[in-house]
């Protein structure tokens, strides 16, 4: 019998941090004022989402030798992370009974380009754990999302698998894993040249049950 999976990107797909992690991070970086003034919008971490830490680190303090910056970054996803775990943030109307309906068919995954943590507290503070078979994620294996992908799907010994995401880069990436790509239009990017989309979280099921 094959083994079939549904693997997620996790930011404009499944929840959005934006609003609840931007005053965490101007307040970790508010500490190291006197390296650098930087103080982030809200359209400027919109536009970090999906990116690595380091491409992060790039865009948002030039100014700094990238070491540095990315040891401000990285206290900033330690703090974020305790945050959300804490907290929460903003996820995708009937996101949990959705999920909760598709593992009774397939095997769950979540491949993301965050940090250790992110996915993690995601997980504990939704009680998700048990939802998802597996994650991964480019902080822990300095992969790209392709790369990642083909590891999960191969550690996991699924035979087909379709990726949800958001943007180009996701639907990139899914091509390069070769597997079916499913375009969240109600994310934070853009796509082009996708054969499958929902419109809502909840446009899942109908939408995979074709494709499998």
């Amino acid at each position: 019998m094959n083994k079939n999976a549904i693997i997620f990107d996790m930011d404009g797909t499944m929840w959005d941090t934006t609003a609840a992690i931007l005053p965490v991070w101007n307040e970790v970086l508010q500490k190291y004022s006197s390296e650098s003034s930087k103080q982030i919008s809200k359209s400027e971490m919109d536009s970090y989402m999906g990116k690595t830490l380091e491409q992060i680190a790039r865009l948002s303090l030039p100014e700094l030798d990238i070491k540095r910056s990315l040891e401000i970054l990285g206290e900033c996803c330690k703090t974020e992370c305790k945050f959300l775990e804490k907290n929460g943030a903003v996820i995708y109307p009937e996101l949990i009974d959705t999920l909760k309906k598709l593992k009774e068919k397939y095997t769950l995954l979540i491949v993301s380009n965050c940090q250790d943590g992110y996915i993690q507290a995601f997980l504990k503070h939704y009680n998700l754990c048990e939802v998802f078979d597996d994650i991964e994620f480019a902080g822990r294996t300095g992969k790209t999302k392709g790369e990642n992908i083909k590891l999960i799907m191969e550690r996991n010994n699924v035979d087909k698998a379709v990726y949800v995401g958001d943007t180009q880069s996701d639907f990139d990436a899914a091509k390069f894993a070769g597997t079916e790509f499913i375009f969240a239009e109600y994310g934070f990017g853009n796509a082009e040249n996708y054969k499958y989309s929902i419109k809502e979280f909840s446009d899942l099921p109908s939408v995979t049950d074709n494709i499998f």
